[in-house]
């Protein structure tokens, strides 16, 4: 299936329509030429309400993080964003937003990260990302799996979310910005000044037909 059906399919769906309070609204930018993949949680009230992924002050502190401005963090040529949960879940009672829907990643993440070929880091923003694609090899918590970042290389690389919460985070883990956040922009740079390859669309395909 082409990148461009999938969307329309994806953009349709509805199978968690009755779990969610504002409805389905599935926000996600991708395309196949993206040489890095960010997979955080699920689009807050504010991202469900304008469409645009990490529209928000937790998007501001990501991007701050990862030392690039509005322009890259948005060019989907480059940068493909696809949460874990694709719509708003709706607010937790005891404070933030709730979990994303279960039915969620395992019904489209293999189809989509399928058209991504070329990726040459993805970000893991967040426990709920780290769970689901490092699985057992995450470690207990979610300190724990950034702290480790180095296993992961040159795949992925863990951060925890970048909401209000995580000033007090760093506060009490200081070798976050002391280590993590430069190995986090060199990186960062070094793939998004790469280009993509033919190769690379190739190996996407290949994985598509196996999928």
């Amino acid at each position: 299936m082409s990148l461009k059906r999938l969307l329309c399919r994806v953009r349709a769906c509805t199978v968690c329509a009755d779990g969610l309070p504002l409805g389905p609204r599935p926000v996600l930018q991708i395309a196949s030429s993206a040489r890095l993949l960010i997979v955080g949680q699920a689009p807050g009230r504010k991202v469900h309400e304008t469409g645009v992924p990490w529209h928000d002050a937790s998007g501001e502190r990501l991007r701050d993080w990862m030392g690039i401005d509005r322009a890259a963090f948005y060019d989907e040529g480059r940068v493909a964003i696809v949460p874990i949960g694709l719509c708003y879940p709706g607010s937790d009672p005891a404070g933030g937003d709730k979990p994303p829907r279960p039915e969620c990643a395992p019904l489209w993440h293999g189809s989509l990260i399928g058209h991504l070929g070329d990726v040459g880091l993805t970000l893991l923003v967040g426990q709920h990302a780290q769970r689901f694609h490092l699985r057992l090899a995450g470690k207990r918590t979610m300190t724990d799996t950034v702290r480790s970042f180095g296993e992961y290389a040159p795949q992925f690389l863990p951060l925890p979310h970048p909401s209000w919460r995580s000033t007090i985070w760093m506060s009490r883990n200081p070798w976050f910005e002391a280590i993590v956040l430069p190995e986090l922009r060199r990186r960062v740079r070094t793939v998004l000044a790469s280009k993509a390859t033919p190769e690379g669309h190739a190996h996407g395909r290949a994985r598509r037909r196996a999928s």
